[in-house]
């Protein structure tokens, strides 16, 4: 038997019995954004979801007492979980949790152009957001692709463990949380996750797990050109990116643009079915 018949033998046997190693040297299809901070490690995945679940009904409970939150039956509102039930069972390739969760998605009736996805899978959409900015179906799936991403990525729990490791040092604070105990961070930090802003690294890297998301779902992820035409046509007079958190938004077309070759497949065969 010549050698390269063997090595191809010997390569089939191994795929067979260690597919996990044989997985691990091919390319990932799609969006590679590297792995997660491992700051997020020092607080319990746990701690943060159940903080924000609260948080998020407390927020459902003063919108529905100034008749601001959507029935069940709100036509917008059932245009978001239509979107969002497409675009969930791709959420766990981004984190295993996210088959846990349960996942909720309402609509709040206000001016503010502002949509969220808090850890835990619970997703509001402001009123405004929609009807200011006459979004797509695909606009809005991008713009939830990235908030959902934020969760996926759990970019509050890496700010939060990042913040507690800075004040008390990583052993004390890996101590702490690793007793049960929710600790000063959490409860002091843990009660802004309604409107906690991230650096700029965690909207790009949102900016480009969202629009994956969006893409396997079969939304258009080149709507995310003319999302971001829109935000910056409502935000004129904004400042420059190196003043916000955000990256602005021709930096934002840019890198969607350079990385739409790796996701336009995916749509593709989404569209297909």
């Amino acid at each position: 038997m010549k050698l390269a018949s063997r090595l191809s033998g010997l390569a089939l046997a191994l795929a067979v019995a260690l597919p996990g190693a044989v997985l691990a040297q091919q390319t990932r299809e799609g969006i590679d954004v590297g792995k997660q901070s491992s700051w997020s490690k020092l607080v319990p995945a746990e701690q943060i979801e159940q903080a924000a679940a609260q948080q998020y009904a407390q927020m459902l409970q003063e919108a529905r007492a100034q008749n601001a939150l959507a029935p069940d039956n709100h036509p917008q509102l059932r245009r978001l979980r239509a979107i969002a039930q497409r675009i969930i069972p791709h959420a766990e390739n981004w984190n295993p949790r996210a088959k846990q969760w349960r996942w909720e998605v309402n609509l709040i009736g206000s001016k503010q152009l502002n949509a969220f996805c808090m850890p835990g899978g619970k997703i509001a959409f402001y009123t405004g957001i929609l009807e200011q900015l006459q979004l797509t179906d695909d606009e809005v799936a991008m713009i939830m692709g990235h908030e959902m991403a934020h969760a996926l990525r759990e970019h509050a729990r890496e700010r939060i463990g990042k913040t507690a490791a800075t004040r008390l040092g990583a052993n004390l604070v890996s101590g702490l949380f690793g007793l049960g105990a929710v600790g000063d961070t959490l409860l002091n930090m843990g009660g802004q996750l309604l409107t906690m802003r991230f650096s700029r690294e965690d909207e790009s890297e949102s900016d480009l797990v969202g629009m994956e998301l969006a893409a396997r779902a079969g939304y258009d992820p080149r709507a995310g050109v003319t999302l971001w035409q829109k935000m910056g046509a409502a935000n004129k007079g904004a400042p420059p990116q190196w003043l916000s958190t955000h990256p602005a938004g021709t930096a934002r077309i840019q890198q969607i643009e350079a990385n739409l070759p790796k996701v336009m497949p995916l749509y593709e065969r989404a569209r297909r079915g």
